[in-house]
This record gives structure tokens, sequence and C-alpha cells, in this order.
């Protein structure tokens, strides 16, 4: 299929330093799916505030990628976005608000990520409402469920419909519960949906056994990882943190802990980052540096795009979908 106009552009302009790798990443990563390759995408600070979803889910729909790793976070933000679009403020003079200003945000139930402001009653608490049937019919029923799957179940059920705000297709994560694509969301705890479960389970209304632990997501990708890996699995890491090193560790466990000697590397890695490579920080590590964690081997194709995630992943996205 002939690229678009936008796969065009910046072939033809994105010649040099950051930008040029952003083109070299781009078509590796179209080449690894060209080789039967698997792709997960690691998806770390606010990108579903930031409305990745209008491509990423396109990408889910199209097959080009397989499993994702997010943060807890990017989980229920996009389903936030999903149901309270239009109660959503943007504030472009972000960079000049007093402690003032951040405070009358507060009281007027307005929680800010850099310069989009999210509704608390018609997003998190509209979420809250639907979000804990669900999981008090598990916890009567005795059964457990990863939060992704939570999620789904929602999704899936129809309950939120009368509250869209925003056209279906440009949610990833109804893109992705339609697909039942794997989710990994290590530190599940550190969101608002994991703060209101702990909530709970402090009132004695929950059993914290009801929700599927970290743990578990590991040992689910453990066994994920050598069923997918025939023909590679590479890593497109968005952000860093945790979303990032928890699930590319699993290759130096399963090899070193539990003696896989056959487990592939990671057979791309590409990490789009803003955070500078620094003292002991893992966002800015260099990619070589996983060589030495047993992640990445010497030969794997290995990118990094200093740049503003919001900027680059959807021109990505953009030239994986020929656009």
């Amino acid at each position: 299929m002939s690229k678009g106009p936008i796969s065009q552009f910046i072939e033809k302009h994105y010649l040099h330093f950051n930008s040029a790798s952003l083109v070299d990443a781009a078509k590796a990563y179209e080449q690894q799916l060209a080789n039967g390759a698997k792709m997960m995408v690691s998806m770390a600070g606010a990108m579903s505030t930031a409305e990745i979803g209008k491509i990423f889910a396109e990408i889910i729909r199209q097959d080009k990628v397989q499993i994702i790793s997010c943060t807890g976070a990017n989980l229920e933000e996009d389903i936030m976005n999903l149901v309270a679009h239009s109660h959503y403020e943007r504030v472009p003079h972000y960079r000049d608000l007093t402690p003032q200003d951040e405070w009358d945000l507060l009281e007027r139930g307005l929680n800010r990520v850099t310069d989009t402001c999210i509704p608390e009653h018609e997003a998190f608490r509209r979420l809250q409402k639907h979000i804990y049937k669900i999981w008090k019919d598990a916890d009567d029923k005795g059964e457990r469920y990863f939060p992704h799957e939570f999620m789904y179940k929602m999704l899936l059920s129809g309950v939120l419909e009368e509250y869209y705000e925003i056209d279906l297709k440009d949610s990833w994560m109804y893109a992705a519960a339609e697909k039942n694509l794997p989710i990994i969301v290590p530190g599940w705890e550190d969101s608002t949906m994991g703060n209101i479960f702990a909530s709970y389970v402090i009132k004695g209304e929950l059993k914290a056994s009801t929700m599927k632990s970290g743990i578990e997501y590991m040992t689910f990708l453990a066994d994920w990882y050598p069923k997918n890996s025939d023909n590679g699995i590479g890593f497109f890491q968005i952000g860093g943190g945790i979303a990032g090193d928890f699930p590319i560790c699993v290759v130096p466990m399963l090899y070193q802990d539990m003696e896989m000697h056959n487990i592939p590397f990671w057979s791309y890695f590409c990490q789009i980052s803003d955070s500078t490579t620094s003292y002991g920080s893992y966002s800015g590590a260099v990619p070589n540096e996983k060589i030495t964690w047993g992640k990445l081997d010497i030969t794997t194709p290995k990118f990094i795009i200093e740049s503003d995630a919001t900027i680059v992943a959807p021109l990505i996205f953009a030239y994986l979908l020929d656009l």
C-alpha cells in the first residue's frame, strides 16, 4: 500500500537528529511486523488524557500491536475522556498559574494534567459508580480478575453508553476490549481507580484478593512471551517508568531465574522520552544499558527519540497506518 501525505512529508523533511530517528524507528517497526514479529507498546505519562486514542485505537484495530503495557492512569483516563470529554477544561496558560489558581481549580473539582483539567464528578465519580458494581459482583462470587479485565467488562456491558461524548472509534480502550487484547498494568494501585478500590478494601466492602496482582501480571506475561516469540517480539516504549521497566524485565527473568536459556531477547526497541540521560535514571537510560541487564541483544535494532511523545507517537502511528 502506498504511503499517504503525512508519511511522505516525514520521509522528505525528517532527515536529521531526532526527526531522523523517528523515521528510522517507524520503518523498523514496520519491518518487524512484516517479518511476522509481534509488538508490545508500553505507555506511561498521560497519553490517554492527551487523546492518543484518536490514532492508537486504529493501530489496535489493524493488528499493529499485540500486547500493551500501561499505567493505571492511562487505563482509566481513556475511558474518562470517553464519558466526560465536554467537561474537561484546557488551561493553555498553565505555566503562569499561581498556587491560588491551582487551589481554585481544586475547589471546582478539576484535576490538572499539564494543560488539561479532568473533571472530578463527571469522570472519576461516574466511573466509580459503575466499576464498583462490577468489582462487588466478582467479590460476592469469589471471582478474581485483572484491573484491565474489570475495565473491559464495564465497557462491553454497555452501562457507560449513555455518557459517551466522543466517537467510540477514538477510544483505544474500547478497541482493545473488542479484541480482548492482553494488557499489563504494573503498579495499578497507583491510579485513581486503584486508590478507590483500596478505600473499599479498608472499609471492608471488598477483598483485596478480588483484584489480581502485579505478580500475577508478571506470571501471565512470562507465559505469554515464550508462546508468542517465534518470530520475535518488539518493544515500543512511550515514556519511561514502570510501564516500560516492568514488562521488559520478563526476558531476563525467564533467562536468569527460570533458566530458560533459549528465550529470545526483545527483537526491537524504541523509546520516545523527554527524559534526558542523567544520573541513575531508568527513563533516561540509553538503550545499550539494557544489554547489560539481559533485555536486548547486541544486534537488536535500537532507537531513542528524545522529544514530546504527544508529537512523536502520532507521527509514527500515522506512518504505520500509511497515512
